[in-house]
């Protein structure tokens, strides 16, 4: 069997796209081009995924799903296949929230376990929701307690956690997530002179779009134009796209753009003057916006722990109370009319501070801290 220098585990791995997706894939295909042996173990969330193939110089391993549970999927054979591979590893990474976190924990055996605390589990719904968020729940502190160190993507959300008071007797790494560059776009998606507001990211209650929807139908100018991309076909704990349309009610001006290319989601930033990132749950940090903020586009995001914490660093952009649609439009108006010299250099601290290079450093010094003499280690059993 092959030794590896780092395995992640986490519930949904790439293709399926979302932040915590894209943090684990960033990370690991970044320390695989520095020359880690990488694993990443994940959910066959598609049947048609391999079970086992090489992205980018990572191995990924998928178990077969049973059933699906709201946003979580049932992988009977999940734990067994990752703590097998993590024994055999330097160190583990465990994603958070996750349901069979305590269990992988524990097969993991004696190998140094850093947990990514992303979030809080958020289910929308009643008894049956709540008694989900308990088990996930317990699950997650007993990984914690295993785990010699914790990666959080800022102390603010972090300390708004229901972990934290476990988390803070671990050693707590506060690192960005990785915000990628991208290349310039061209304004492909901009269809008059008038304001134009985007969101990317899933199409899902907790993401607020009900609230970014209605304020943005107060701004009265018949030029402006709402943005909204990402996937609505494949969210898992569903989408909320049919009362999204609903809500906008014929209003021409907002478009649904579904998932994009990598091309077209630098169209995307290129065609907008301001990004809206409404969530109505906590978001440890929120991705896109750093993102967008990186190609020149500030923010409107909710004043909540952890996501609000671009805006408060750069300067770039605004926060706003949840669930507020007239505040929501009274930004949006604000923030898009932001110089094109501010712009600049808000994107330019934007990079100093979430760009992809210093975010993994910061997991590498991390992960090499936790792995001690046992990095070394694998490497010499590797080339034995």
């Amino acid at each position: 069997m092959k030794h590896f220098d780092l395995t992640v585990v986490l519930t949904y791995y790439t293709p399926y796209l979302s932040g915590l997706t894209e943090v684990a894939r960033v990370v690991a295909e970044g320390l695989a081009a520095r020359g880690w042996r990488v694993a990443v173990v994940a959910s066959q969330h598609d049947p048609a995924l391999p079970r086992h193939e090489v992205r980018n110089g990572v191995e990924v391993f998928r178990a077969p799903v049973l059933a699906r549970v709201g946003r979580g999927v049932i992988c009977p054979g999940f734990p067994t296949l990752a703590g097998r591979i993590a024994r055999d590893s330097a160190v583990v990474n465990l994603h958070l929230p996750m349901l069979e976190a305590g269990l992988v924990a524990r097969l993991a055996g004696d190998t140094p376990i850093v947990c990514n605390h992303h979030d809080d589990v958020w289910v929308p719904g009643g008894l049956v929701a709540r008694a989900q968020i308990d088990l996930v729940e317990r699950s997650v502190r007993a990984a914690l307690r295993r785990s010699v160190g914790v990666l959080v993507n800022n102390v603010d959300h972090a300390q708004h956690s229901r972990h934290w008071p476990v988390m803070r007797d671990r050693t707590v790494h506060a690192v960005p997530p990785p915000c990628v560059h991208r290349p310039p776009g061209r304004p492909s998606f901009r269809g008059s002179s008038g304001l134009h507001v985007g969101f990317l990211g899933r199409i899902a209650a907790e993401k607020g779009l009900t609230h970014l929807v209605d304020g943005f139908r107060l701004i009265g100018d018949p030029e402006a134009r709402l943005l909204v991309a990402g996937d609505h076909s494949s969210v898992a704990g569903g989408s909320v796209i049919g009362e999204l349309r609903a809500r906008a009610a014929g209003d021409r001006r907002i478009r649904f753009l579904g998932r994009l290319t990598d091309a077209e989601i630098s169209d995307l930033y290129a065609s907008i003057d301001v990004f809206a990132l409404t969530s109505v749950a906590e978001e440890s940090f929120g991705i896109v916006q750093a993102e967008a903020m990186i190609s020149g586009v500030p923010s409107v995001a909710s004043d909540l722990p952890g996501m609000r914490v671009p805006v408060q660093l750069t300067g770039f952009g605004e926060l706003v109370p949840p669930r507020d649609p007239a505040a929501i439009a009274e930004a949006l108006v604000r923030v898009g009319a932001t110089s094109a010299a501010d712009r600049v250099e808000g994107a330019r601290r934007a990079e100093a501070r979430f760009g992809v290079t210093v975010s993994v450093d910061a997991y590498e010094e991390a992960f090499r801290a936790a792995a001690g003499d046992r990095l070394r280690v694998a490497a010499l059993r590797a080339t034995a």
